[in-house]
């Protein structure tokens, strides 16, 4: 594998699409690379593109910008809050996951300039593309609550999130640490990515407390910004008898604007009565931050919408104004669900649509939305919702999905991330659609 590691002067390691250095007046050697693909990101969405598109263009053809040098498999993380896996389970040495035929250049994006066919990293190299895929992912504000950052520094703490790598293993310590009182989990008032994730601790923590013998001292709640459970109403439905089985206060149009860790104090606000505030005690808070689309990418008014996110049509994912710029997964404008079964649905419809661009062809595959998210209900159980652009079931397998099933839970623990590692990463692996046709014999 060709790859661009960091070094003090910058000096070029490999043969791809070097076009000349140059020294800034800061005496930094930079680097101006050329390439006929540039991916913007090294999550699912751009390694499986990467893959699929380096092994079709050849070696010296794809570059992959991405600064992490580990990948995780993000999924996971509600299983690692829930103790049922651990934090180094989640995650791959980045240089082993990402494709060999293409060049990784270990940066992150400061400026993107579709009108001149140019990405700047954050070290000062430029990079000239002939075609652009974003793939960064969605940003996590957590500094955007008050007092949450520093609830999440305490030690030991009663605050937790499974949402980052960085606070994850917070979550099963302060769930085996509480004792009694009020245990609070929340959605933010934002895109999320994995929407179903909030409330999949919430009911895995539920089943821990039963276990330890602690759930007759809990108070539980979940507070929600949105007006519904779940936004597909075949699994809301099925949600609504879980929670109400497991004695589980819902407050919907909730959301969490303020952290006071010195009291232990979560400040909500009623999001349909503007100004109304109300403060909860708890001895256990599991927060969901508000997320968004990359501050890169909000600078960048030509490449997105409104509120950030890749300007792109919702089947094709090409970018409504620039034919040469398509985007995949969480910073995409497409409004389905942000999942990484999204991610793998899109890869294809991505990868044929942008060859066909390089062969001067109109796209014609098209992306319906599909995403999956496996709706953890405990230890032993899980609902599989699977879902198109009109929150249709669109489910796989021959049996009624929105019932809370063990094999499925096997599925979600066991098939799933092997699935992701070997396959989806490799851009082998391009969502259910075969199987779901074939268990219901549609060819």
């Amino acid at each position: 594998m060709i790859r661009v590691a960091f070094n003090p002067l910058k000096l070029p390691t490999g043969p791809v699409g070097l076009l000349a250095r140059s020294i800034s007046s800061s005496g930094v050697l930079h680097e101006n690379h050329k390439c006929k693909l540039l991916v913007v990101g090294g999550g699912a969405g751009g390694c499986s593109v990467a893959a699929k598109a380096s092994n079709k263009l050849g070696a010296g053809k794809v570059i992959i910008l991405e600064p992490a040098d580990k990948h995780y498999y993000q999924p996971m993380f509600t299983l690692i809050g829930g103790g049922i896996k651990s934090l180094k389970d989640s995650y791959r040495p980045m240089k082993t996951v990402l494709p060999a035929l293409a060049q990784w250049i270990q940066d992150s994006a400061a400026k993107f300039d579709p009108e001149s066919n140019t990405v700047v990293t954050a070290h000062g190299d430029k990079i000239e593309y002939e075609y652009l895929l974003v793939a960064v992912g969605l940003q996590l504000n957590y500094d955007s609550i008050p007092g949450l950052v520093e609830a999440l520094s305490v030690k030991d703490g009663k605050v937790c999130s499974n949402y980052s790598p960085k606070y994850v293993d917070r979550t099963f310590q302060a769930l085996k640490n509480f004792k009694s009182g009020n245990a609070l989990f929340t959605f933010p008032n934002s895109p999320v990515k994995c929407p179903g994730a909030p409330q999949k601790i919430l009911y895995i923590a539920e089943h821990y407390l039963r276990k330890s013998n602690k759930r007759k001292n809990a108070n539980l709640y979940y507070n929600t910004s949105l007006p519904v459970l779940f936004g597909v109403k075949h699994y809301a439905d099925a949600l609504w008898k879980v929670v109400k089985k497991r004695n589980i206060n819902v407050n919907l149009r909730t959301n969490l604007v303020e952290v006071k860790p010195s009291s232990d104090e979560a400040v909500f606000e009623n999001l349909d009565k503007p100004g109304e505030r109300f403060t909860i005690n708890y001895e256990f808070l599991h927060v969901t931050p508000p997320m968004g689309a990359p501050n890169v990418l909000k600078a960048c008014k030509s490449l997105v919408n409104d509120v950030g996110f890749v300007d792109v049509a919702k089947e094709t994912l090409q970018h409504q104004r620039f034919s040469n710029v398509f985007a995949i997964g969480d910073c995409s404008s497409s409004p389905n669900s942000k999942t990484a079964a999204s991610v793998a649905a899109q890869s294809q419809v991505v990868y044929k649509n942008l060859m066909a661009v390089m062969d001067g062809k109109t796209p014609s595959q098209l992306f319906d939305g599909y995403a999956s998210c496996p709706l953890v209900t405990g230890y032993n159980t899980c609902i599989l919702a699977e879902f198109d652009y009109s929150l249709t079931p669109l489910e796989t397998f021959p049996v009624d999905q929105s019932k809370e099933r063990y094999s499925m839970y096997l599925m979600k623990k066991d098939l799933m991330p092997p699935l992701y590692w070997h396959m989806l990463l490799n851009g082998l692996w391009n969502g259910p659609r075969l199987m779901r046709n074939l268990m219901h014999m549609r060819l």
